[in-house]
């Protein structure tokens, strides 16, 4: 079942049966347009005088009910006990979690509230005027925080999967090609000193694993962050979210000539982000010692994700510039994505030649 053939099926089928499922008679349902590799098909749904909901449809076959019950149960657990999430909307059966099955083909459907405000793209990465940025990086770091704080007093009803059910010999040997040798074994090598880090309910449990300036809303007004998409949400290492906020910070720097003010600039961001965060939860310093090893993992999800995508979508495997600066960055060594490393060109950051596979 492809993107477009769920799109057509739901205006034919689908979308009458969920607005009678979830009572949205008179909504004006819009789709969003899809981002590359994007699971999903999701909507708008707009009604003058009330507020906006975000329907999606799931449509791959690569995750089951308990998964998607996982999913919405944590998020709902979540806006209760005081996380900055976009929460669940019950259907009129009570559900977070519809299942419809049509031709012999399974969907399962949720609603969400929208999150209130704009993403940073959609406001030209200008923060709020007046307002100094490491507010922003504060807040990104204090709702992060708030979110693992509340999933170290977290027990699932319905468990999601953990790191090691996906990210194991078996699916890399699946997605990366035979001719990639090296970066195979850096792989397996990455998985086991993760396998050897302490996995205690004060460094591992629920985390977002995709936490970035994509996946949440903020509003200009406040100041405040509204987390969404937990699409991807899974048992892991609290570290693993605050390395993909390490490597959100590197695009306020990416055109910096000089590496010694990108080292000192992402010092401070990160300092302002670990302050907010610790202002809700703690963290040991010997995990905080990992980063290095998060920021690869970090690489390992991205490298996997595109192969994944390229599968597929039954694409011509190939390693573009991004993709091939990902792969010599783990192959070489090179810690901190390259960042401070002479591999980095400001020019064309975070790119290098094209490997041939």
């Amino acid at each position: 079942m492809t993107y477009n053939e769920v799109v057509k099926m739901g205006d034919t089928y689908l979308l009458p049966l969920i607005s009678e499922l979830y009572q949205l008679e008179g909504y004006e349902i819009k789709p969003v347009q899809a981002h590359t590799g994007g699971r999903n098909v999701v909507y708008t749904c707009e009604k003058e005088g009330t507020d906006v909901k975000i329907l999606r449809i799931a449509f791959l076959n690569d995750r089951s009910r308990e998964d998607y019950l996982g999913e919405v149960e944590y998020i709902r657990y979540l806006f209760e006990h005081g996380g900055s999430v976009s929460d669940v909307i019950n259907s009129r059966n009570g559900n977070l979690l519809e299942e419809i099955t049509h031709q012999n083909y399974t969907f399962f459907v949720c609603l969400f509230k929208k999150a209130k405000g704009k993403m940073l793209v959609e406001n030209n990465y200008q923060y709020r005027e007046g307002v100094s940025i490491t507010e922003y990086y504060y807040n990104c770091g204090k709702v992060l925080g708030k979110l693992h704080q509340l999933s170290k007093e977290y027990s699932p009803v319905h468990r999601r999967y953990s790191f090691f059910d996906k990210y194991n010999v078996e699916y890399i040997n699946k997605l990366i090609p035979s001719s990639l040798t090296l970066l195979k074994e850096k792989l397996v090598e990455l998985l086991k000193t993760l396998e050897g880090l302490d996995r205690n309910s004060e460094s591992f449990g629920m985390i977002h694993f995709d936490f970035n300036d994509g996946n949440y809303k903020i509003d200009f007004d406040t100041g405040q962050i509204t987390v969404y998409d937990f699409d991807n949400s899974c048992f892991g290492w609290y570290m693993y979210d605050l390395a993909d906020l390490w490597t959100q910070g590197v695009g306020w720097k990416q055109f910096e000539l000089d590496a010694g003010e990108r080292k000192k600039f992402m010092d401070d961001y990160f300092n302002s982000v670990l302050e907010g965060y610790k202002s809700e939860t703690s963290i040991d310093n010997t995990m905080l010692d990992q980063l290095p090893v998060f920021i690869e993992a970090t690489i390992m999800e991205n490298i996997l994700d595109r192969f994944e995508m390229m599968q597929n979508n039954d694409e011509e495997l190939e390693c573009d510039r991004e993709l091939s600066y990902l792969i010599k960055c783990l192959e070489d060594d090179i810690p901190y994505k390259g960042f401070f490393h002479e591999i980095y060109s400001c020019e064309e950051p975070f790119e290098y030649e094209e490997r041939n596979i």
